[in-house]
């Protein structure tokens, strides 16, 4: 009953849900989903090794290989770390910092190469 008289009653009158009590509460999730992640990872990692099987080369390969590492690593963060269901302002905690670093690294890229081609056209080729 105080959790009932603890709600907010917002402009009309009608009682607000409570989210944060029901999940301090604790939330189970069907072992159906677990067993659907499981049966995505194995399949993902079934496909990163068939790359390396059919002897995929280049750039093919290495897109192929980042592209199903970083589909698993959202599985697995998203599901067994319980992402999926956490707010918002703390997936953004997680998951935002990580995209600016690789932001940084690309600008880092496109600058080394500017740099290179400097001393390319500056000091020669070095031999």
């Amino acid at each position: 009953m105080a959790q009932v008289e603890a709600q907010d009653h917002g402009l009309h009158g009608h009682a607000a849900p409570a989210p944060a009590m029901a999940h301090a509460e604790g939330q189970q999730h069907p072992i159906k989903l677990y067993l659907v992640v499981w049966g995505w990872l194995f399949i993902l990692s079934a496909c990163s090794y068939a790359v390396d099987y059919f002897a995929l080369q280049g750039m093919l390969r290495w897109s192929l290989i980042l592209i199903f590492m970083m589909l698993k690593a959202g599985l697995i963060v998203a599901v067994f770390m319980h992402m999926a269901w956490e707010r918002l302002a703390l997936s953004y905690a997680i998951i935002v910092p990580p995209l600016v670093i690789l932001v940084f690294v690309a600008i880092m890229v496109v600058e080394s190469r500017y740099t290179e081609i400097t001393r390319v056209l500056s000091f020669g080729t070095g031999q």
